[in-house]
C-alpha cells in the first residue's frame, strides 16, 4: 500500500516578507521621480572616461570632493564681485534665496541620482555658491567690458574648458535653482542693460558656440524652449529639428520601431546605388536629414545628371556637421542623457547611429567631406571615422526617429534596376568629362551601326 502524502498546511494569513528572506519591507525607489542629472552608466563611462569628467572646475555635488576642480578661490572671488552688485534690497533677496535652498534641500537632491547627497552639511552652501559662480560668469559673458581683467574669458583655454564643463552631465545644477536666484535679484531691476535678460537668454548667450543654428535663429530657440532642466538639456534642445522645438514632442507620432533590416547601408554603397548626398543650407538642426526620392523620375536616376533635369536625383539630404575636439565630448554627454533620461525619445542617439552607419571607412568619410557634408580639424579621414563609430558603443534603443528614412533607403539601394541606374550614373555620367565623352562615345558607336547596316544593305536612308 502506498504511503499517503503529507503536506504542510498554509497559514490562513499572509507570512512577513523578513520570514522568506531579510531585506526590508519598504525599500526606496532606484531614482527619485524628479531625477534628471545622473552619474554617467559604468558601461558608456568606461569607453571614455575624460569625455564625462571635468578638466577644469567642478558644479554641483558629483565631483565637488575633488580638491584640483573645486576652483573655490575663482568662485569666492565671482561671489565677492556678485556682492558688489547687489542694493541693499537685493543683498536681502540673496539671503532670502540662502533660505529657498534650505527648504528645498531635499527636493534638489531629488534632481540628482544620488539624492543623499542632500544630507551633507556643506550643500546648501555649496550650491548657492555654485549658483552665485554660474549667473556672475553669465553676466560677465554678456558685457564685453567686465572681461578685460578676467582670465576666465582672456586665457582663451580657461574659457572653452570651463564652457565644456558646464555642459557635461554629471557637472549640473537643476535649472530652477539658477532661474530662481536670478529671478529673486534682478528681476524688475532695469538698472543695468543685462540685468533686461532672462535668465535663459544669458544661458544661450554662453553656451552659443555649441548650437547647429545660425544666430538669426537664437530668438527662436529661446521663445520654444520652455522646460530645459539643465544646461547639458538645453544643448540637447538645440540640436533637435526645428519641427519638435516648435510642436514638442509625440514619440509614438514620430518614432518608429528599429529592426534590424533598418540599418542602412554606408555612404560609399549608396552613392554607388544612386544616391547623391547634399550639404543642406546653414541654419539647420544637426537632425534635420531627408531623403529626397521622387517615386517615379527615380527609376530614371541616371538622368539627372543633367543640370536642367535634378528632378530626377535621389538625394539624401544632411546639414553640415562639424567635428573639432570638443564634438566627442558633447555627443557622449547628451547620449548619456537620452540613455538615462529620454529613452523614449532618443533624437541624439539614432542620429549618431545613422552617421555611424553611413561612415564604416576613410573612403566614407572622404566621399562625405568632399560632398561638404562633414568637415573636421582631426588628424586624418580615419581618426574621424574611428570617432563616429565609437560613439554608438552600448547604446540602446527601442525605436528610431529615421525608421522611414533608413527604410526607403535601403528600398531603393535593394531595388536592382534603381541599383543598376545608379551605378550607371556613377560609371559614365560621374561628372561632366565622363558625361561628354559618354555621349561622343554614343555618337560614335550609333553612327558606326549606322554604317554597318548601310554597307549590308539593311539600312538604306532615302535623302
Amino acid at each position: 500500500m502506498a504511503s499517503a502524502t503529507s503536506y504542510t498546511s498554509l497559514p490562513e494569513t499572509k507570512p512577513q516578507i523578513q520570514h522568506i528572506i531579510n531585506i526590508p519591507e519598504q525599500i526606496e525607489p532606484l531614482l527619485p521621480d524628479h531625477c534628471c542629472i545622473y552619474k554617467v552608466p559604468h558601461y558608456l563611462l568606461k569607453l571614455n572616461e575624460d569625455a564625462y569628467t571635468p578638466q577644469f572646475i567642478s558644479i554641483g555635488p558629483f565631483h565637488s570632493d575633488n580638491s584640483e576642480l573645486n576652483q573655490e578661490k575663482q568662485k569666492q572671488r565671482y561671489f565677492s564681485a556678485f556682492w558688489k552688485r547687489l542694493s541693499d534690497r537685493k543683498v536681502q533677496a540673496l539671503v532670502q534665496y540662502k533660505a529657498f535652498l534650505e527648504e528645498n534641500r531635499e527636493n534638489i537632491g531629488n534632481y540628482y541620482s544620488k539624492p543623499e547627497l542632500c544630507k551633507e552639511d556643506q550643500f546648501v552652501d555649496k550650491i548657492l555658491l555654485d549658483s552665485v559662480f554660474i549667473i556672475e560668469l553669465f553676466l560677465r559673458k554678456s558685457n564685453k567690458s567686465e572681461q578685460k581683467n578676467d582670465h576666465m574669458f582672456t586665457t582663451s583655454s580657461i574659457c572653452k574648458i570651463t564652457q565644456r564643463d558646464l555642459l557635461l552631465l554629471e557637472n549640473q545644477l537643476p535649472m530652477f535653482v539658477l532661474e530662481e536666484l536670478h529671478k529673486r535679484v534682478f528681476l524688475g531691476d532695469n538698472s543695468n542693460k543685462e540685468n533686461h535678460l532672462s535668465f535663459i537668454e544669458l544661458a544661450f548667450n554662453y553656451f552659443e558656440d555649441y548650437y547647429p543654428h545660425k544666430l538669426s535663429k537664437k530668438s527662436e530657440m529661446i521663445k520654444n524652449c520652455k522646460s530645459c532642466k539643465h544646461f547639458t538639456d538645453l544643448i540637447r534642445f538645440t540640436y533637435l529639428p526645428r519641427e519638435i522645438q516648435v510642436n514638442g514632442v509625440n514619440p509614438s507620432a514620430q518614432f518608429t520601431p528599429c529592426p534590424v533590416e533598418y540599418v542602412p547601408r554606408t555612404a560609399t554603397k549608396l552613392n554607388e546605388a544612386g544616391v547623391s548626398f547634399e550639404k543642406v543650407e546653414e541654419g539647420k538642426s544637426y537632425l534635420d536629414i531627408k531623403f529626397i526620392n521622387t517615386p517615379i523620375l527615380s527609376w530614371f536616376l541616371c538622368l539627372g545628371c543633367f543640370p536642367f533635369l535634378q528632378c530626377f536625383r535621389v538625394r539624401l539630404q544632411i546639414p553640415l556637421l562639424k567635428v573639432d575636439q570638443v564634438t566627442e565630448c558633447v555627443l557622449r554627454n547628451l547620449i548619456a542623457l537620452e540613455q538615462c533620461h529620454y529613452s523614449d525619445q532618443p533624437f541624439i542617439c539614432n542620429y549618431v547611429s545613422l552617421i555611424d552607419s553611413l561612415i564604416h571607412t576613410q573612403e566614407d568619410v572622404e566621399l562625405l567631406v568632399d560632398k561638404e557634408v562633414i568637415v573636421h580639424e582631426l588628424g586624418s579621414h580615419t581618426e574621424l571615422a574611428t570617432l563616429v563609430n565609437g560613439l554608438c558603443k552600448h547604446i540602446v534603443v527601442t525605436c528610431n526617429y529615421y525608421g522611414k528614412t533608413t527604410k526607403e533607403l535601403n528600398e531603393h539601394y535593394n531595388n536592382r534596376w534603381k541599383y543598376y541606374m545608379g551605378m550607371l550614373k556613377s560609371v559614365y555620367f560621374r561628372d561632366p568629362w565622363r558625361l561628354s565623352s559618354t555621349t561622343v562615345g554614343a555618337a560614335v558607336f550609333l553612327f558606326a551601326v549606322v554604317n554597318f547596316l548601310r554597307v549590308i544593305g539593311v539600312f538604306s536612308p532615302k535623302y
